[in-house]
């Protein structure tokens, strides 16, 4: 994988500068953090060469100024909110963001319940926070919020909520989901503090739009794909403009809310010392990205694989029209097609060749190796099992798999688990491979190519089951699938 991004840059520039913004205020900073902390993978795919876990690393080198507090929304454990990504109830995820955080001697300080107003549901998980001998607090709906700044900034408003006590110059802000009302829990703070004679500050902390970037830059192109569904803006940053005649990207409800935020820093302390939702930003990804063309290029395979995973949950019954006309959209901005993927021709021109579907992976060395569908296996199987051989100097026609192995595995499958794809699955695949690897050289090899196929992107030309789809995310491979459901 070409690297476009400088990982070890960002963990150095990144903690200084947020070590720099906390000396702005009175040795305490609050800092909402947006995004992913674990596993961000987006970030990882427009800007290659950034960690999945760089912002972790990041908070590594500040651990012992930070504490972290997590914030749920008591409406989303009263209606068993969901993460859809991972299947569990937001209160639940709570629990494992904190271990997560205790796992790698993060300190976690508490855990703030917002819109909070006596609910059952949050009373029950307070109660298990306080068996488990974690501290919590509860910040309720304000009349009017956020725009009735009279209000909130007074003691029926913030000074109605919990004071959450901090020991730490650093206090990180973060939660399970969009909507969980971070930021005023950041803000409550500050009103509590500043009561208490600190002056304490408040920061913003997402990697995306970056705001030192084009505002059509494929990076920030790439986020407006990815938030689709949310309808997400990109916006040159009109604050910032007039503040210091200089051009910086935003999105749209951070601009939206500048004003009301301006209004309550002023009811606060007074003034605002930012002067642009920019300012309020801490982000250093831009001046990071160390080759500009291999980042346009990963940004671009991604806006692609946007508009893929769209139409593929169209397929299967999702309302999600407007996320797939933006994202049309958004690939005139961006000046490409679908045919700029190399994989995605590819796999199209071997099923009009075979009249099967069929698979396609570009190697690192920008070969692409491809495959179709047979009696034995899926594309996508074929497809791992191709890419291997290549990786291995392997020749083609070598049958790492004997026929006289995948038989009696298919009729276990269709006979015994009453299944109806006799096909082998890229996971039936792998377990055969090693199961031969003990007494074959040639099996062995293959599997110990497996690393090298992170980073590769593939695509098919039928939507995969997830047994697959997980398959080639464990690879690490930019998977996308042509909106066609296997018959």
């Amino acid at each position: 994988m070409k690297i476009g991004f400088d990982n070890e840059k960002y963990l150095r520039i990144q903690s200084e500068h947020i070590r720099e913004r906390i000396a702005q205020f009175d040795g305490k900073l609050y800092l909402e953090l947006g995004g992913k902390l674990f596993d961000d993978h987006h970030a990882s795919r427009v800007l290659p060469g950034f960690k999945p876990d760089s912002k972790l690393r990041m908070f590594a080198q500040l651990r012992e100024q930070l504490e972290i507090v997590i914030v749920v929304n008591a409406e989303d454990i009263e209606q068993n909110k969901i993460r859809a990504d991972l299947g569990i109830t937001y209160d639940e995820d709570v629990l494992r963001l904190r271990d997560e955080f205790m796992n790698r001697d993060f300190m976690v300080g508490s855990v703030v319940i917002t819109h909070y107003n006596r609910q059952r549901a949050a009373d029950q998980f307070r109660h298990r926070l306080k068996r488990m001998g974690i501290k919590s607090y509860v910040h309720y709906l304000i009349d009017g919020y956020p725009h009735n700044v009279e209000l909130i900034a007074s003691d029926k408003g913030f000074g109605k909520n919990d004071y959450v006590e901090t020991t730490r110059e650093l206090v990180i802000v973060t939660a399970p989901g969009p909507g969980s009302g971070k930021m005023a829990v950041c803000l409550s703070q500050l009103y509590n503090e500043n009561k208490r004679g600190i002056r304490a500050g408040y920061a913003k902390f997402e990697t995306f739009p970056v705001w030192n970037l084009p505002l059509k830059h494929p990076v920030n192109i790439a986020y407006e794909a990815a938030t689709a569904d949310l309808n997400d803006v990109n916006m040159i940053d009109p604050f910032h403009l007039e503040a210091y005649d200089k051009i910086a990207v935003n999105y749209n409800r951070d601009i939206e809310i500048f004003p009301v935020l301006n209004a309550l820093f002023e009811g606060i302390y007074g003034e605002n010392p930012y002067k642009s939702p920019t300012d309020m930003g801490v982000n250093m990804v831009g001046f990071c990205i160390s080759d500009d063309d291999v980042c346009c290029k990963a940004s671009k395979d991604e806006i692609i694989r946007r508009f893929y995973d769209a139409t593929n949950k169209m397929v299967n019954g999702a309302d999600n029209e407007n996320e797939v006309s933006k994202i049309r959209l958004l690939f005139n901005q961006a000046k490409i097609t679908t045919a700029d993927r190399p994989v995605t021709v590819a796999a199209y021109e071997r099923k009009i060749q075979t009249g099967n579907h069929a698979a396609a992976i570009e190697m690192e060395d920008g070969t692409i190796v491809t495959s179709k569908t047979t009696a034995l296996l899926g594309c996508c199987a074929a497809l791992l099992l191709n890419a291997m051989k290549y990786l291995a100097g392997i020749d083609h026609d070598v049958k790492l798999i004997p026929q006289s192995m995948i038989e009696p595995i298919q009729k276990t499958k269709i006979e015994y688990l009453g299944g109806k794809n006799p096909r082998l699955h890229t996971d039936e695949v792998l377990v055969a491979l090693s199961v031969l690897s003990q007494h074959d050289e040639n099996c062995r090899r293959a599997l110990e190519q497996l690393p090298r196929l992170s980073g590769c992107q593939l695509h098919t030309t039928v939507m995969l089951s997830e047994v697959d789809r997980k398959i080639w995310r464990k690879l690490g491979c930019g998977l996308t699938c042509d909106p066609v459901k296997k018959k």
